[in-house]
């Protein structure tokens, strides 16, 4: 079963999170909240966010880090509060990867339509964050271009399923997807297979691109919780 959209809001001051939360959450989203940015990235990592509310000013770890280290592994939308009213101030906001922002005081109402506008932006297919990416040393590549992936530059004969999970774990490199996340983000509502069958993919996915399928390097295991993209 598909579930709903995951939300992020993440701010320093009670009443925001609260309010915002309960918008998002009467409009069906799950909510999670964060009262500072070590916190936010930390539910960022383990859960599958669909979008982040950020306000900039924080204590710690500032709302500016945050986008830059979420822009560094995933295209999630991001909308940030500010207080920050200058244009060169918003201007630097949106310079570090956040797709909208709303100026506090803010309304409800404009706030629940941007972020309907920035996930419409971003419901078709996430792109990657840079077209050809490769790692150890070429040991393997992925060309989204090109759709292809590469074993030491042997192309290597994947499945529409196999190359639709590992394309959506190299998109959230470090991110931690369940089975029923990767069913939902990576094969969609035409898999109405049971669950356990990511494993069978996985494990013939390991086989194509990892040196030793048993101590994988690239598609990890971590137990108790899914599957993720082990090399940033």
């Amino acid at each position: 079963m598909k579930s709903s959209k995951n939300v992020l809001v993440v701010d320093d001051e009670p009443n925001i999170r609260e309010v915002v939360a309960a918008l998002f959450k009467s409009k069906g989203f799950n909510v999670f909240s964060a009262e500072d940015g070590a916190k936010a990235l930390e539910i960022f990592n383990a859960e599958n966010i669909a979008l982040v509310i950020l306000d900039l000013m924080m204590p710690g770890v500032p709302g500016e880090e945050v986008c830059q280290t979420l822009r560094k592994k995933s295209r999630v939308p991001i909308i940030m509060l500010t207080a920050k009213v200058e244009e060169h101030e918003i201007v630097s906001g949106l310079e570090l990867g956040a797709d909208d922002y709303v100026t506090k005081p803010f309304s409800l109402k404009e706030l629940y339509a941007r972020a309907e506008a920035v996930l419409r932006r971003t419901q078709s297919e996430l792109q990657p964050l840079t077209a050809k990416n490769s790692w150890r040393n070429g040991d393997l590549t992925i060309d989204f271009e090109k759709n292809e992936v590469l074993k030491r530059g042997t192309a290597v004969s994947l499945t529409r399923n196999e190359h639709k999970i590992l394309s959506t774990l190299v998109k959230y490199p470090g991110r931690v997807f369940s089975r029923d996340a990767l069913i939902e983000n990576a094969l969609g509502d035409e898999f109405d297979s049971y669950d356990r069958a990511i494993d069978s993919h996985i494990k013939n996915l390991r086989k194509k691109i990892e040196d030793d399928s048993k101590n994988p390097i690239y598609v990890q295991t971590v137990y108790g919780l899914g599957y993720k993209f082990g090399v940033e």
